[in-house]
C-alpha cells in the first residue's frame, strides 16, 4: 500500500454561509489523500494505468472548488465522493481523505483557516 498525495491545492472560490463570502470570495487550500496499491506502477509496467493520475484528482478539485456551495462539507464531500468514484474504475484505491481549508475566515478575531476533513474506506476485494 502507499499514500499519494495532493497537499496545498490553492483556489480562490465563492464557498461560504454568508451572501458577502459567496460575492467577494476567499482563498482555500485542498488536501487529498489516497491509500491504493501501486505494486503494478512500481514494479511490474511502470504505467500510469497502475495508479492514481494527480492530473484527474487536481481537476476533480479544481472543477468542484469552482462551484460556489454555502459550507465546507458539501464541497468536501462532493471532492471525496468523485474521488472514490475513481476506484470503480480503477479498483485500486482502498481510502480517500479530503481536507477543505478556508485561510482567514471571516470571524470575530483573528484565525489562520478552518477546515473540514472528510475520509471514505473502500472495501474492494
Amino acid at each position: 500500500m502507499a499514500v499519494i498525495a495532493l497537499e496545498g491545492m490553492k483556489f480562490y472560490a465563492y464557498h461560504g454561509f454568508y451572501q458577502e463570502e459567496r460575492l467577494i470570495g476567499g482563498y482555500f487550500l485542498v488536501d487529498v489523500y489516497i491509500e491504493t496499491n501501486i505494486q503494478a506502477a512500481a514494479l511490474e509496467n511502470d504505467d500510469l494505468l497502475g495508479t492514481i493520475n494527480y492530473e484527474t484528482v487536481f481537476a476533480i478539485c479544481k472543477r468542484l472548488m469552482a462551484v460556489p456551495v454555502k459550507l465546507l462539507e458539501k464541497v468536501a464531500y462532493s471532492i471525496l465522493q468523485e474521488i472514490t468514484d475513481l476506484a470503480n474504475s480503477s479498483n485500486h484505491i482502498r481510502q480517500v481523505k479530503v481536507r477543505v481549508s478556508k485561510l482567514n475566515p471571516p470571524l470575530a478575531g483573528q484565525v489562520a483557516r478552518t477546515f473540514i476533513e472528510v475520509d471514505k474506506n473502500l472495501d474492494i476485494r
